[in-house]
C-alpha cells in the first residue's frame, strides 16, 4: 500500500470513489468514463458528479440503457489505447453484458497470445440494504471470480476505495470493481488528496485474534467486527480480514490467519450454494486441514433472490448471526 505524504481530507466511500476517477482523468487523458447517466446527472448515487463539467462529454459519456453495448464499447476501446472505466448502474443489471465480459473482455490476452491487453474497468454497485427493487440488490459476485482474466475488488472504506480505483484503473486487465452500496455513506474517514494505490490481491487484518478467524469483505466487514468485538466482551479472541481481493484471493494472508486460530467463520451477503465461502473452504482444505480445530461456519445470504424490503433484514447476515457463529466454532 503506497501512499503520499500530503494532505487528507474526510470522504464517503462514494466520495473517494469520485476522487480516484477524478485523479486519473486529470492524469491522462486516455481514461473516459461511460454508463448510464454518469454525466449530466452524476450518476443515480452521484459517484460521477461534477466530472462531466471539468472534463467534457467526450470524457464523461452518457450511453443508452445498453449494458451490452456499453461493456463491448468499452472493449474495443481498451484495445485501441484508452482505459475506460464502464459503470453498471448496479451490479444486478450485468446480466445482459455477461456474454461480452465471459465471451471477451476476460479472454482477449489469451486469445491474442498477449498482443492485445483490455486494461478496462467495470463499476458497479452491489448488495441489498437499501431497499431497492428487485435486481437492484444482488450480489453475483461468484460469477466472475469463476472467470479467469478479470480481477474481483471489494472495498469497504474510502481509503481503500480510491487506493483499489486507481490499481484498478492502471491494471492491464479487465478489473469488476464492486462498491457495497450500503457503505456509500456509512462512515468517512481520511483519505488522501494526492494518487495512491491499494494492491490488487492483498487482504487486510483489521482486527488481530487469536482464537477465531472471520473472512469476509464490502458491507459485511462492518457486521463482522461488530459481531468481533462483541464476542471479545465475553473473552474470545477474533481476527476479522477483510479480503478486498475476490480474485485473485490474498491465499497467504489467509492461510496464515487460518493456521494461528484453527477456527474459521466466513461471512458473504451472496446466497450460500456456489458462493465465494465455497472456494475459501477448498482454499482451507488444501492449505490448512490439519490446523483446524473446529468445522468451518458459514454465515451467508439464503438460497433465494434477495427479498423485498419487510423481508431484507432478515435475509442478510448480521452481527447476531456471526456471533452465533463464532460460539459455535469455540465450543465445538
Amino acid at each position: 500500500m503506497a501512499t503520499a505524504a500530503v494532505g487528507t481530507k474526510k470522504l464517503t466511500l462514494v466520495q473517494a470513489v469520485t476522487d480516484g476517477l477524478r485523479t486519473m482523468m486529470r492524469e491522462s487523458e486516455n481514461v473516459i468514463v461511460l454508463g448510464e447517466d454518469v454525466g449530466r446527472n452524476g450518476g443515480v448515487f452521484r459517484a460521477t458528479d461534477g466530472l462531466m463539467e471539468e472534463f467534457g462529454d467526450q470524457r464523461i459519456i452518457d450511453t443508452p440503457l445498453a449494458e451490452s453495448g456499453i461493456i463491448g464499447t468499452s472493449i474495443g476501446l481498451a484495445m485501441n489505447g484508452f482505459r475506460p472505466v464502464a459503470e453498471m448502474q448496479f451490479l444486478g443489471f450485468v446480466y445482459p453484458a455477461f456474454n461480452q465480459i465471459m465471451t471477451h473482455a476476460s479472454r482477449i490476452r489469451s486469445r491474442t497470445l498477449g498482443a492485445f491487453t483490455v486494461p478496462m474497468v467495470i463499476r458497479a454497485p452491489f448488495g441489498a440494504g437499501v431497499r431497492a427493487p428487485e435486481i437492484h440488490s444482488d450480489s453475483v459476485e461468484a460469477l466472475f471470480t469463476h472467470m479467469p482474466g478479470i480481477k474481483v475488488v471489494v472495498p469497504s472504506n474510502p481509503y481503500d476505495a480510491k487506493g483499489l480505483l486507481i490499481a484498478s484503473i492502471e491494471d492491464p486487465d479487465p478489473v469488476l470493481f464492486l462498491e457495497p452500496m450500503r457503505c456509500y455513506r456509512s462512515s468517512k474517514m481520511d483519505v488522501p488528496d494526492s494518487k495512491y494505490t491499494v494492491e490488487i490481491g492483498k487482504g487486510r487484518v483489521m482486527k488481530e485474534g487469536e482464537q477465531v478467524t472471520i473472512l469476509t469483505y464490502g458491507a459485511m466487514v462492518d457486521a463482522s467486527l461488530k459481531a468481533a468485538n462483541e464476542a471479545e466482551s465475553k473473552g474470545i479472541s477474533v481476527e476479522v480480514i477483510d479480503l478486498r481481493t475476490l480474485y485473485p484471493l490474498d491465499k497467504e494472508l489467509i492461510a496464515q490467519s487460518v493456521q494461528k486460530t484453527g477456527r474459521t467463520v466466513i461471512v458473504h451477503e451472496a446466497p450460500s450454494t456456489g458462493g465465494l465461502g465455497d472456494t475459501l473452504i477448498s482454499l482451507i482444505n488444501d492449505t490448512s486441514f490439519l490446523y483446524m480445530k473446529a468445522p468451518i461456519e458459514r454465515v451467508t445470504g439464503f438460497d433465494t433472490p434477495v427479498p423485498m424490503f419487510a423481508l431484507e433484514d432478515h435475509y442478510l447476515p448480521n452481527a447476531a448471526r456471526i456471533t452465533s457463529a463464532i460460539h459455535k466454532v469455540i465450543n465445538f
